[in-house]
């Protein structure tokens, strides 16, 4: 059975670190799990005066998309040891109207990377703390923040280190098997 799997990353830029890891670990993801990204950049900033009988259509959209997911992984750097808005912005708009939470009960995980060597720590954590509230059942081990994140890449986009790429392989598998515990 084939797990949908919605992919938020917390970066807007291009060619943006967090957004290559995230291919990466689709590219190394097991064949159940089908990764689809999920735009947030054109989403606008949540305001409850919008959220009435005809909220933004960018919200319209992206709470479907979420909506039809069976689990999230969120992938982001970390911008003064917390979240990046677009992904908090991404995350308050999932969250209402009040009662209506298009997150909850969805298996989640993250991953976070950065060129310093702590790896985006800080944004992982941050973005935990608001996963409990939302009731996202998040991936405890193996945690994923990736440290040295530019010199991650080979010229084609994967990932150079063996290593490297073995460690994001469990942490893919470990994932699935999340998604397949938490939806028994």
């Amino acid at each position: 059975m084939s797990v949908n799997v919605a992919v938020l990353v917390g970066s807007l830029r291009r060619d943006s670190l967090n957004r290559k890891l995230a291919d990466a670990l689709a590219a190394l993801a097991p064949s159940s799990l089908r990764l689809e990204p999920v735009a947030i950049g054109a989403l606008p900033l949540y305001n409850p005066d919008l959220d009435g009988d005809s909220p933004p259509a960018e919200w319209a959209r992206f709470r479907a998309a979420i909506q039809a997911s069976d689990a999230v992984l969120f992938v982001t750097p970390e911008y003064n040891r917390s979240l990046p808005a677009a992904l908090k912005n991404a995350i308050d708009v999932g969250s209402r109207p009040t009662g209506r939470s298009v997150w909850a009960r969805k298996p989640c995980a993250i991953a976070t990377a950065s060129p310093g060597g702590i790896g985006g720590f800080g944004a992982n954590h941050h973005l935990r703390q608001s996963l409990v509230f939302l009731d996202m059942p998040a991936l405890q081990q193996p945690e994923a923040y990736i440290g040295g994140a530019d010199k991650l890449f080979d010229a084609a986009g994967g990932i150079a280190s063996e290593s490297t790429r073995t460690f994001l392989t469990g942490f893919m598998e470990a994932f699935a098997r999340w998604i397949e515990r938490t939806r028994a």
